[in-house]
């Protein structure tokens, strides 16, 4: 399928065409502007509620707004970039022009997928998406496969985390040109990493967004999320709406080729549609790329609903993916007694943490006392690698009051075996920056609104952590730092001089070692038990050797090994490469292995207990 963009303004030779929606208006002019004052153009109405205009002479660099019934003008709810702030002018985009080198790239399946989760503004110091291209030999070297970019869509200000996207088309100023984007993602390719991007189709930002000075439709009149007005999916005039969302998701993966896209919240997503809006955009995705290359679809959703992930046929939406917490919840408990909020439905128990990544999450239908009903599904029949296992991402770092990292809160030797049995399940695993070397450097909330809204998200910010038990005293709440305040914004960048000074060394080529362990396994199969506090992994190599996963979470003892296995010790995580302030790796006795502190062991061996889950 030949894909067009049929929305905002397109280039076709010496001319270029404009198109917006806005129903209710009676007239549309598009406004180029120029030093010298600019010049307003009439917009043709059609049956449809869309204004167009070709312009001659008209090409890429032009700057426009719109003007509606008079009023404005306003920047292009689907502009292409967003030069001077999303306030301000609209410029023309030619997106055809790029000088793309990855013809034969053909993506990846989950299967060969880890995915290294990047917030473009705090990966590098410059913060940029020529700073981050930088890094991407690092990341071949490292052992990832897949990037995968936090919201790009332009922003209010000059930093955020991308998810108060007001220009939903447009790669932020702040990072660079589209130009530069496509860089990022073609220079990616060339060295084979697939690279996804998350989006946000659940709301609009508070500030900046215009979609509703050209039509009051785009928002719903009856849903609600925690942001705000939801989107108008099933509504009056939906079709439209919906139609917009789906060029947007398609123009990430033809314009900028990017290989999937990571659907922020659905479960916030209301849609009583025949066919979900998350069903649409899969099959949207998947339909126009025509088998040519592989486009991955993800969702980011707390329900653990695997009619999600089964095809149409069956009744499901068609994703590819979807982020499972359970995995997240139960190690944080495990490891950091976590117990406020959701925590509250997990015990963290060896047991809990080897049934979650059996199913691929925990719950499949029990009671959860924090969501105050059953949660979940069964998971039969689902592959392994649809489901995205984690123990750090953005939100689970940064929605904590001090963004404190999970290997700031527990001794190395846990961290290297939680990291060990990430890398070690048959789930496909996620790494959020920096966690490779157990980077020092927090990741806060932050923010760069006008005052007013400002200081509402500081109040906001600091009111909502009044339910944790920590943070019942306002003194203690007072020390939240300020989300808009640049220093906190600058303490989340990464220290790269780190990642070449001990421990953080040892933790990186502990890392590498796991990740070039795992490109060696049969993707997606293994085995999971649980002993006391500790789990056992069985996976095979592409050869057929088994190999043997030994992870102890806590404390000393010893873990007994599958009694039908002959095993040799391959490497351990308190090896003196990876921790050198350990003295006493685990040990092979016999049919167990003698840890004297938390820490995992990968054996190789002659067992039949790795097989399929």
């Amino acid at each position: 399928m030949n894909w067009e963009p049929v929305l905002g303004a397109n280039v076709f030779g010496n001319a270029t065409r404009f198109r917006v929606w806005a129903p209710e208006a009676r007239s549309v002019e598009v406004v180029l502007e120029s030093e010298g004052g600019g010049s307003a153009h009439a917009m043709a109405q059609g049956v449809d509620g869309f204004h167009a205009a070709t312009l001659p002479g008209v090409g890429a660099g032009a700057r426009y707004r719109y003007r509606v019934d008079g009023r404005g003008p306003f920047p292009d709810p689907a502009s292409r970039y967003q030069p001077e702030g999303v306030h301000g002018p609209s410029e023309v985009v030619d997106w055809r022009h790029f000088a793309w080198t990855d013809g034969g790239w053909k993506g990846l399946d989950l299967a060969e997928t880890v995915v290294y989760e990047l917030h473009t503004g705090t990966f590098t110091s410059e913060g940029t998406f020529a700073g981050a291209a930088a890094k991407l030999p690092y990341l071949k070297e490292l052992g990832v496969t897949a990037v995968e970019l936090m919201p790009v869509a332009d922003f209010p200000g000059r930093r955020n985390w991308g998810y108060d996207g007001a220009a939903p088309f447009a790669p932020a100023r702040c990072y660079g040109t589209p130009d530069d984007l496509r860089r990022f993602v073609n220079e990616a390719h060339g060295l084979g990493l697939a690279v996804y991007l998350d989006v946000v189709y659940n709301h609009l930002g508070p500030d900046g967004a215009y979609q509703s000075t050209f039509s009051r439709f785009y928002y719903s009149r009856t849903h609600r999320n925690p942001w705000g007005a939801g989107i108008n999916f099933d509504g009056e005039q939906s079709e439209a709406v919906r139609d917009y969302v789906i060029e947007n998701a398609l123009r990430w993966i033809h314009e900028y080729h990017f290989d999937g896209l990571r659907l922020d919240a659905t479960h916030a997503i209301v849609d009583a549609s025949r066919r979900h809006i998350v069903a649409s955009i899969a099959a949207a995705a998947h339909c126009s790329v025509e088998g040519s290359r592989k486009v991955t679809v993800v969702a980011e959703d707390v329900r653990n609903l695997a009619p999600m992930l089964r095809g149409e046929r069956d009744g499901g939406w068609g994703l590819d993916g979807v982020w499972s917490d359970d995995f997240h919840h139960q190690m944080r408990r495990a490891l950091a007694g976590d117990s406020d909020g959701y925590f509250q439905d997990f015990d963290g128990t060896a047991e809990s943490i080897a049934a979650t990544a059996r199913k691929g999450w925990f719950y499949t239908g029990q009671h959860a006392s924090y969501f105050g009903g059953a949660r979940g599904t069964e998971t039969d029949g689902l592959g392994k690698d649809c489901f995205i296992f984690f123990l750090q991402n953005h939100d689970q770092v940064g929605n904590r009051a001090f963004g404190e990292r999970l290997h700031h809160q527990i001794d190395g030797g846990a961290w290297r075996a939680a990291s060990a049995l990430l890398l070690m399940l048959p789930e496909t695993p996620l790494l959020f920056m920096g966690q490779e070397w157990a980077a020092t450097a927090p990741f806060l909330y932050f923010t760069d609104h006008h005052d007013e809204l400002g200081r509402l998200v500081t109040e906001g910010r600091r009111r909502e952590f009044r339910r944790f038990a920590a943070f019942a005293d306002a003194e203690t709440r007072e020390r939240i730092p300020d989300p808009q305040s640049e220093a906190t914004f600058l303490r989340c960048r990464l220290d790269w001089e780190e990642c070449g000074r001990e421990p953080h060394a040892g933790v990186w080529r502990l890392y590498q070692r796991l990740l070039r362990l795992r490109r060696g396994l049969i993707a997606a199969e293994g085995t999971v038990t649980a002993g006391e506090d500790s789990i056992l992994v069985g996976r095979k190599t592409k050869e057929g050797t088994p190999l043997l996963g030994v992870v102890r979470l806590r404390g000393s003892g010893a873990v007994s090994l599958p009694p039908d296995g002959r095993w040799r010790v391959l490497f351990t995580t308190e090896d003196p490469p990876y921790a050198k302030e350990s003295t006493a790796p685990p040990v092979l006795a016999g049919q167990r292995m003698e840890f004297s502190g938390a820490g995992a062991a990968v054996l190789e061996g002659e067992g039949s207990y790795a097989g399929e889950a």
